[in-house]
C-alpha cells in the first residue's frame, strides 16, 4: 500500500477532515494532491470508453477533484459521474471509486460505482464495509449531496469554515434529518476551533447513526482538541475493537491513534515520537525520520521505541544498513522490543537466513499479541523452512482471531481448493491492492477455461502493477489455449524479460 499513488490516483483520494492545530505545527493528514495537483483543464467531451484507461482515469480524477477543492462541486460531481460511466470496466477501479466517493460524501456516486463491479462477491464485501464506515442512515438527495459537498469543500480547502458552517446549521431541515449534515457541521466547528459545538454536532450524528465508524473517528479528533484529550484514546480503542476489514480505513485509524497520542503526551520527546509515527502512517517517511531523530533523549527507556520505529521506517525506505543499526540500538536497550525484533527478522529473512528470522519473529510474537503481523511472518518463515503443515496450521489459527489477515486468507486459498476462490476474494476485500490474489483468481478461471473472466482479473493486476511477470505468463497461457501462438510466445518472452528465472515461462518456450 505504500506505493499507492504509483498504482492509481483514485486510490489515494481519501481525504479526512483537517486536524486541529498542534503545539509544533498544524499537522494534517498527508494530502496526495499536494505533490501532483493538476491544473484546471476544461474538458468539453470525455474520452471515449475505449480509450478511458489507467492514465485517462488518473487525469480525469485529478481534474474532477481539483474542481471539488475549488468548490466547483456541481461540475465535480458530474465529472465523477461521467468518469464512472465511461471508464473501461475494471473491478479494482470501481472499488476504489466506490470508497473514494463515499469518503467525500458523494454516496449516490459510491453506489453507482459499486453497482458496476462485475464480481458480485467482491461488491458485497466492499459495499458492506464502505456503508458501515461512511454511509449516512438516511439516503441523501443528489442536490443535498452537492450542497453538503460545497460546505465540505469550503471547510477543508477554502478557509471558509465559519461562514460555511454557519450557513449549514441554519438549514433546519438538513440538520434535523441528516446525520451526515451534522457530521459536516462538526467538521466545520472543529476547523474553527469551536470544540463545544463540534462535540454537540458529532454527538448528534452518532446518536442518529451509531454504526458509522467515520463519525466516531471525527469524534476522537474533536476529543483530542478538547480539555480531556485522553478521552480520545478510549474512542480510538473502541474503533480498533471493531472489525476493520479494509486496509485503507485501518491505516486511517492507526494514523489517528498516533495523532491523539501526540496530543495527549506532555513530554516533548514522546510527542515527537508519536508525531514521527503519525508521519509513518501517512507515508511521509523522510519527514518521519527527521521527526524521530529529534525525539531521542537521555531516557534509554524512551529511546528503545524511537530507534525501533526508525528501524521500521529505514527498512521501508530500503536503507537496510541504517535499519540494522537502529534495530540493534533498540534491541540493545530492550531485547523484548517487538518492533525491533520484527525488523531484525525481516533483515534475516531478506538474507535467506530463515532460522534466525524465525527466532526473531517468534520473540516478536511473544511480546506483541495485538496484530496478525507477527504470526503471519512466523508462518511464512516455516514455509521457507519446508514445514508447510506447521505453517498452514498457524494460518488457520490466525483467521480465528484476526479478520484483517489477508495473507492468511491467501495462503489457505492456495492450499485448499474448496476455499480457494472464496478466500482469494476475502483477501482482496481486505486489501484490494494485493495483486497476487487478483492474479491467482485469473489462474483459477484459466483452469476452468473461463478466459474472459481470467482477463478481467489480469487486467486489474496489470492496473496495479504494469511490470508483474506473472501477468504476461498467464496472458500467454490464455493465448496458447486460444490457438494464438505468436501472442503466446510474445507474452512468455515478456514474462522472462521481467523475471529471467521464472521456470513456468521457460518451460512453455522449451528453454
Amino acid at each position: 500500500m505504500r506505493n499507492l499513488l504509483s498504482i492509481l490516483v483514485i486510490g489515494a483520494f481519501t481525504i479526512s477532515p483537517v486536524f486541529g492545530e498542534g503545539l509544533y505545527d498544524s499537522i494534517q493528514p498527508a494530502n496526495p494532491l499536494e505533490v501532483q495537483t493538476a491544473p484546471i483543464i476544461t474538458v468539453v467531451m470525455p474520452p471515449k470508453k475505449a480509450t478511458l484507461t489507467h492514465n485517462d482515469i488518473h487525469n480525469q480524477y485529478l481534474i474532477a477533484f481539483d474542481r471539488f477543492m475549488q468548490c466547483n462541486v456541481k461540475s465535480s460531481y458530474m465529472d465523477f459521474k461521467i468518469l464512472i460511466d465511461t471508464m473501461v470496466p475494471n473491478d479494482y477501479a470501481y472499488m476504489r471509486m466506490a470508497e473514494s466517493m463515499a469518503d467525500i460524501g458523494f454516496f449516490n456516486l459510491s453506489v453507482l460505482a459499486a453497482n458496476k463491479i462485475d464480481d458480485r462477491n467482491l461488491s458485497d464485501f466492499l459495499v458492506g464495509d464502505v456503508k458501515s464506515f461512511y454511509f449516512p442512515s438516511k439516503k441523501l438527495k443528489n442536490d443535498d449531496e452537492v450542497y453538503l459537498g460545497e460546505v465540505y469543500s469550503n471547510i477543508v480547502y477554502n478557509d471558509q469554515s465559519r461562514e460555511a458552517t454557519s450557513e449549514l446549521v441554519k438549514n433546519v431541515n438538513l440538520i434535523t434529518n441528516s446525520d451526515y449534515a451534522n457530521y459536516v457541521a462538526a467538521m466545520g466547528y472543529l476547523k474553527s476551533n469551536d470544540i463545544l459545538n463540534a462535540e454537540r454536532y458529532i454527538d448528534t450524528a452518532i446518536k442518529m447513526n451509531p454504526q458509522n465508524l467515520n463519525y466516531k473517528k471525527l469524534k476522537a479528533e474533536i476529543q483530542a482538541q478538547g480539555k480531556k484529550p485522553q478521552n480520545a484514546l478510549k474512542t480510538v480503542a473502541f474503533i480498533k475493537s471493531q472489525k476493520l476489514y479494509t486496509a485503507d480505513f485501518t491505516r486511517k485509524v492507526n494514523s489517528l491513534e498516533q495523532y491523539v497520542l501526540y496530543k495527549t503526551k506532555k513530554n516533548d520527546a514522546q510527542k515527537m515520537y508519536h508525531l514521527g509515527y503519525y508521519y509513518y502512517y501517512e507515508n511521509e517517511l523522510a519527514k518521519s525520520i527527521r521527526t524521530l531523530q529529534g525525539a531521542t533523549n537521555s531516557k534509554r527507556s524512551h529511546n528503545k521505541d524511537v530507534y525501533a520505529l526508525m528501524a521500521r521506517v529505514y527498512y521501508d525506505m530500503n536503507d537496510l544498513e541504517k535499519a540494522l543499526d537502529s534495530a540493534q540500538k533498540a534491541h540493545k536497550i530492550d531485547s523484548n522490543n517487538a518492533t525491533a525484533l520484527l525488523v531484525l527478522g525481516d533483515l534475516s529473512y531478506r538474507k535467506q537466513d530463515f532460522k534466525a528470522a524465525l527466532k526473531y519473529y517468534k520473540d516478536a510474537e511473544a511480546n506483541d499479541r495485538t496484530s496478525s503481523i507477527c504470526p503471519v511472518k512466523v508462518a511464512q518463515t516455516y514455509e521457507q523452512l519446508g514445514k508447510e503443515k506447521k505453517a498452514y496450521e498457524i494460518y488457520e489459527k490466525i483467521l480465528k482471531t484476526y479478520s484483517d489477515a489477508y495473507i492468511a486468507y491467501y495462503k489457505i486459498a492456495l492450499k485448499d481448493k474448496t476455499r480457494e476462490e472464496t478466500y482469494l476474494k476475502k483477501a482482496i476485500a481486505v486489501n484490494m491492492y494485493f495483486k497476487d490474489a487478483w492474479i491467482d483468481l485469473a489462474r483459477v478461471e484459466i483452469d476452468r477455461h473461463n478466459f474472459s473472466e481470467a482477463k478481467k482479473y489480469l487486467g486489474v493486476a496489470n492496473y496495479i502493477d504494469e511490470n508483474d511477470f506473472r501477468y504476461y505468463y498467464y496472458q500467454g497461457l490464455i493465448a496458447k489455449n486460444q490457438g494464438l501462438k505468436q501472442d503466446a510466445v510474445y507474452n512468455f518472452k515478456k514474462s522472462l524479460l521481467l523475471n529471467p528465472n521464472y521456470q513456468p515461462a521457460k518451460e512453455e518456450l522449451n528453454l
